[in-house]
């Protein structure tokens, strides 16, 4: 019987963004800090799909939200924005670049 082995940090985020919309959720995130519409809008997706790509992003650290009145704002963590290499995210252990 196999048992399963525990993902590396760097394992895991790259699963999450084996998906195209988590992926795209982050290229739209780089020109920054976006609400729920203003992402349904670029991505065409629809608000409850959305809040769950959002969530799975937020639980492993790849957007942050934070509220302004009754809206809530999505953007790229500090350390996960990376300025420095264009259009690239920043997991850690290896950068991914949407150029």
């Amino acid at each position: 019987m196999k048992t399963k082995q525990p993902q590396s940090g760097c394992a895991s985020k790259l699963k999450v963004l084996s998906d195209s919309t988590r992926l795209s959720v982050l290229e739209t995130l780089m020109s920054g800090p976006k609400n729920v519409g203003e992402l349904m809008e670029a991505l065409g997706v629809e608000q409850s799909l959305l809040s769950h790509h959002l969530g799975v992003l937020r639980d492993n650290g790849l957007v942050e939200a934070m509220r302004e009145g009754k809206t809530m704002i999505y953007q790229l963590p500090e350390e996960v924005s990376d300025s420095t290499a264009g259009k690239a995210i920043n997991l850690g252990c290896c950068k991914i670049s949407f150029d």
